[in-house]
């Protein structure tokens, strides 16, 4: 009986250990024997380079006598049925075919198992990887982010003490605080924006100062009113005229009455025909429609200021109101321009045509109705060329109206 301890489940369960050699039969080491050493990998992991490494070894190992098995049944199988149904072939043949079979057992079971399992590790694997390989690229993202996060923070807080400390305190520092405006001033409450700015662009002089306050206080008034859609201002504003044809960009569509007919020998009206001529270049269509309160003003006169808007490229026509049709003979007949189809400028006059109040409106039911007075007011006037043959037959005293 030996008395050589027998081995432990974590020795037969690592790699194979080559002895020396036994001089006894059954092959198993004498008594007393020395353990050779193992080696020094851990006990989770197997040692590189043997054979039967991983998954796929150990497989191999296990499915070879089971395939070696069926190969074997099948060639019997194989050989019995010939011997029953062919005995006169001899035995030879019975075995060759035997033999084939068996060895297209085996051909099909490689064919068939090998190929699939191979695939199916190569599956893990690629799977494996790719999920290394995206955690390494989430975790570069993520601390990338971090970086910039702290970075734009970093940058907006440098910007902030940069403007309070090169713009803001020298502005202030340098500047004069100004003096109280006179008690007949009235500087109603501004946004704090405004105060800043007037504080900053002050000149110095408190007259100067008063006037900056004031402005930017006239200024956001007019511009808090506009989130109404609707803003006004007394007189007749020449400065919203311009500006928004100089904002149009599809098209300015005007009336002209009698009462405005010494403005276009002004400067501020030159200056409002050269924006307009600014606007037609950058493709924005102008047309303007006279609007006259009798016959007696189609004159020579008249003429010539149409034939020199038709010079810069503005459509001209002129309607005589008395002579329009009556359902057109009701409604507005005061001065409008609207732009863009959007936007109402509008200048009211008093009992005496003096121009009292410019608004401008941007509700759309109330821009609608404009440009549907223009269009039935369009389609009623005169072209130039019709313009010319009327004024002749007036100077000539041929023109007749029919009053019946």
């Amino acid at each position: 009986m030996s008395t050589a301890q027998s081995p432990q489940p974590e020795e037969t369960a690592g790699p194979q250990v080559t002895v020396g050699p036994s001089d006894r039969p059954d092959g198993r080491r004498p008594p007393g024997g020395p353990v050779p050493p193992r080696t020094a990998h851990g006990r989770d992991r197997p040692p590189a380079g043997t054979a039967t490494d991983g998954p796929e070894g150990d497989t191999d190992a296990t499915l070879w006598p089971r395939r070696l098995l069926v190969g074997l049944v099948a060639g019997l199988l194989t050989w019995g049925l010939a011997a029953l149904l062919s005995p006169e072939d001899g035995t030879g043949r019975h075995l060759g075919a035997a033999a084939l079979c068996a060895a297209a057992a085996l051909a099909a079971q490689h064919l068939l198992l090998g190929p699939d399992r191979t695939a199916e590790e190569r599956a893990r694997r690629a799977e494996h990887l790719l999920a290394e390989t995206a955690a390494t690229v989430r975790d570069g993202l993520r601390r990338y982010d971090d970086e910039l996060q702290s970075g734009l923070t970093r940058h907006t807080e440098d910007m902030k003490q940069l403007v309070e400390t090169r713009l803001v305190a020298p502005a202030r520092a340098a500047e004069p605080q100004p003096e109280p405006a006179p008690a007949w001033v009235r500087i109603e409450s501004v946004p704090d924006l405004a105060t800043n700015f007037a504080e900053v662009l002050s000149p110095g002089l408190p007259i100067l100062t008063t006037f900056v306050r004031l402005e930017m206080q006239r200024v956001i008034g007019h511009m808090s009113d506009l989130s109404t859609l609707t803003a006004e201002c007394p007189g007749e504003n020449h400065d919203w005229m311009l500006t928004l044809t100089r904002a149009a960009e599809h098209s300015i569509c005007a009336t002209s009455t009698s009462v405005d007919r010494e403005f276009w020998n002004s400067e501020p009206a030159s200056r409002y025909l050269h924006a307009q001529r600014e606007a037609i270049e950058h493709g924005v269509p102008v047309r303007r429609l006279f609007l006259l309160e009798s016959a007696r003003e189609l004159d020579d006169r008249l003429l010539r200021l149409c034939e020199e808007q038709q010079v810069l490229h503005i459509e001209v026509r002129v309607a005589v109101l008395p002579e329009l049709p009556p359902h057109l003979l009701r409604g507005t007949t005061n001065d409008f321009i609207v732009y863009d189809e959007t936007v109402s400028f509008e200048i009211d006059q008093d009992l005496r045509d003096v121009n009292i109040r410019t608004r401008l409106i941007a509700r759309q039911d109330h821009v609608q109705d404009r440009m549907k007075r223009f269009r039935e007011l369009w389609d009623a006037g005169m072209s130039l060329r019709e313009l010319e043959v009327r004024v002749d037959d007036e100077e000539d005293g041929t023109w007749m109206v029919d009053r019946g």
